[in-house]
């Protein structure tokens, strides 16, 4: 797969993933290593669950859910949209993805963010090499995801039913060009290349701390080189703009 999108990269760029997929399953299929035999084709039905409050589960429960959803998706998919290039304004995303959250949480999806990779993905030069014509991306991942929703069970035994190796090999391809388009603006200022390196470093280390995963520790990280290499905070900045 990673040779089959190295060889169409210098091609027809833009269907790269695409064609790398289809070789992926194509390989996998010949060697038997799809088990489709467990996979039913079924509709999700949202079902409402009345909600309960009590002070134990808001510590317990609430609070750590709220706290990895605004640090490791909110203010990481934020980071990726100013890495972008866009300006989008903060506060009406944090709002509506909270208000969402609230009148969807008894049906399940107590957790609507704004999804860092996903952000990379929809945001980076491989959605279009135009940042003005990169919203079809987002369109089309929205849909996508309302489909994939409605066929919860289905997808799980999709996935079930795919080698491991298939996956971790796609989801890695599907990052390049986000991984490097980040990287790139990331050091383009010469002050803050070392915030950003711990930035980068950080968060791919996988560190986890009291229940909050690596994107907010690899923020949090960044910030304080920086600080302490410049004597102020990282210019230009989410947190500025917002």
């Amino acid at each position: 797969m990673i040779i089959c999108y190295l060889i169409t990269k210098r091609i027809p760029p833009r269907y790269a993933i695409i064609i790398a997929l289809v070789i992926g399953f194509l390989v996998a299929y010949l060697q038997g290593q799809l088990n489709f035999g467990q996979i039913e084709a079924s509709l999700a039905v949202p079902e409402f669950t009345a909600p309960h409050f009590t002070w134990r589960a808001i510590i317990g429960l609430g609070i750590p859910l709220c706290l990895v959803t605004l640090a490791g998706q909110n203010a990481t998919g934020l980071g990726v949209i100013r890495a972008a290039g866009y300006t989008t304004p903060v506060s009406p995303l944090i709002t509506t993805t909270g208000l969402v959250s609230v009148l969807l949480a008894p049906f399940g999806a107590h957790g609507v963010n704004l999804a860092a990779i996903t952000a990379a993905i929809c945001t980076g030069p491989a959605a279009h090499p135009d940042p003005q014509k990169r919203y079809p991306a987002g369109m089309a991942c929205g849909l996508s995801y309302l489909l994939v929703g409605s066929f919860g069970a289905t997808l799980v035994g999709l996935f079930i039913a795919l080698p491991t190796q298939f996956i971790a090999v796609i989801a890695g391809l599907v990052l390049f060009g986000a991984i490097i388009s980040g990287l790139s603006q990331a050091m383009e200022d010469e002050e803050q290349k070392e915030g950003a390196l711990i930035t980068f470093l950080i968060t791919v280390s996988g560190l986890s701390i009291a229940g909050i995963g690596s994107a907010f520790w690899g923020l949090i990280g960044g910030l304080l080189v920086s600080m302490i290499l410049t004597g102020k905070p990282p210019a230009n900045t989410f947190f500025e703009k917002a």
